[in-house]
C-alpha cells in the first residue's frame, strides 16, 4: 500500500531511531576505554591536543575527530581551544588507577568484530566491512549489487517518508519562485516525491547510480509523479550535474570525507543557476562539536560504515562560502535531523 504523501505524523519518532542510531557507539567507547585505555593516558597528559593525541595514538582525522566528539557529548572530556583533557566523571570511572575503575564493565565487548573494527578504522580511516558482501567490499561497493541496494535503500525509505515531509513543510517560504529541483544521490526518491507532492509547481529529476536508479523509478511511479520527476542515471562524482534552481543533498555529504565533500560541493556550485538554493539535509553535530548526544552516537555508525561522518554547519559553512554561496542558518526538522541552506551568488 502507497503513503498518502500528503498525510504528516503527528509525533517524532526520534527515541525509536535512536536505538538503531547508535548501535556502534557502545563498541567505540569500549575500544577508547579498554584497548587504548585513553582516559588514563590523556589524565597523565592534561591539555594535549588533538594532534598529540593522534601521533600517540596513530589516529587518522576523520575518525579521531568522530571519537573526541562523542566522548565531549558524554561528559567525559573537555576541550578549550583544542585542548583535551578529562573530566571528573572520567577520572573516576574509566581511568586505570581509580578504585571506581570501569573497564571490567566493557570488557565483555572489548573483543567484538564492531570493536576491533573500530580499532582498525580509528588508525586507516577506512570503514569496516558492515554489511559487506563476501569479497570484502566496503558499503559504497556494495551498493552496486542489486539485492543490497534493494534492501539498503527500503531500509532508508522508510524513515525518509517523514524526514522528507517535515524537510518539505520547512522549506515553504524559499520556493515560492523555484521551478526545477535536482535531488543528487536520491535513493528511492522519497525526498524528491514528498518535495513534489508538497509543492505541485515544482518539477524536477533524482540522480542515481545503477541500480538504484530503478529503484527510484519504480518508487517515484508509485507516488504518481512519473511525469514529474525523472531518474538521471549517473555517477555523482563523475557526471555532469544538470541545471537546477533547488539542489537538494539528503543524508550524501555524510557519507564522505572532506575532499570528497568538497568536491560534491563545487558540482553543485556549477549546477545551480544563479539565486539557486542549495539544501543539505542530514543529522548535523553542533559547531561546539559536543553534541548532541544522539548526533554523535549515530556518527560513530557513520564513521565505521562510510568513509564519512555527522558534519557539523560550519564545517560545511566555510567551503559553501568559499565557492560564493551566501549560507543560511541551521534548522531542526525531526528525528535529531535538520538541514542547512546556501544561496548561489
Amino acid at each position: 500500500m502507497n503513503p498518502d504523501l500528503t498525510q504528516h505524523p503527528s509525533t517524532d519518532p526520534a527515541q525509536l531511531l535512536r536505538y538503531r542510531d547508535r548501535q556502534y557507539a557502545a563498541e567505540l567507547l569500549a575500544a577508547a576505554i579498554v584497548h587504548l585505555d585513553l582516559f588514563t593516558w590523556l589524565k597523565k597528559h592534561p591539555g594535549s591536543t588533538t594532534e598529540e593525541l593522534r601521533a600517540n595514538y596513530n589516529f587518522t582525522e576523520r575518525p579521531a575527530d568522530v571519537l573526541l566528539t562523542l566522548l565531549r557529548a558524554n561528559g567525559l572530556i573537555k576541550t578549550t581551544e583544542d585542548q583535551h583533557s578529562t573530566t571528573s566523571l572520567a577520572d573516576e570511572f574509566l581511568t586505570s588507577d581509580s578504585p571506581w575503575n570501569l573497564h571490567p564493565y566493557y570488557a565483555p565487548i572489548q573483543d567484538s568484530q564492531i570493536t576491533k573494527d573500530f580499532l582498525t578504522v580509528l588508525q586507516t580511516g577506512k570503514p569496516a566491512n558492515w554489511q559487506a558482501q563476501d569479497n570484502g567490499s566496503d558499503w559504497h561497493v556494495s551498493m552496486l549489487d542489486e539485492d543490497f541496494a534493494r534492501s539498503f535503500t527500503q531500509i532508508m525509505n522508510c524513515r525518509g517518508l517523514a524526514f522528507g515531509q517535515k524537510l518539505a513543510k520547512a522549506l515553504n517560504p524559499l520556493l515560492e519562485n523555484k521551478k526545477r529541483l535536482l535531488d543528487v544521490g536520491g535513493g528511492s526518491g522519497i525526498y524528491a516525491s514528498t518535495m513534489i507532492a508538497a509543492h505541485p509547481h515544482l518539477t524536477g529529476a533524482v540522480m542515481e547510480q545503477a541500480p538504484v536508479d530503478a529503484i527510484a523509478r519504480e518508487g517515484i511511479a508509485s507516488h504518481g509523479f512519473s511525469e514529474k520527476l525523472e531518474v538521471i542515471t549517473a555517477d555523482m562524482f563523475k557526471e555532469d550535474w544538470p541545471e537546477c534552481d533547488i539542489l537538494l543533498l539528503s543524508n550524501v555529504l555524510h557519507d564522505w570525507d572532506m575532499p570528497e565533500v568538497r568536491k560534491l560541493c563545487e558540482k553543485a556550485a556549477t549546477a545551480l543557476s544563479t539565486g539557486g538554493l542549495l539544501v543539505i539535509h542530514e543529522a548535523f553535530i553542533n559547531d561546539e562539536k559536543n553534541g548532541p548526544l544522539p548526533v554523535a552516537e549515530y556518527s560513530a555508525l557513520l564513521m565505521n560504515i562510510t568513509q564519512g561522518k555527522c558534519y557539523c554547519p560550519n564545517e560545511y559553512g566555510v567551503i559553501l562560502e568559499e565557492l560564493n554561496f551566501k549560507v543560511g542558518p541551521y534548522q531542526d526538522t525531526i528525528a535529531d535531523r535538520g538541514f542547512m541552506t546556501a544561496i548561489k551568488q
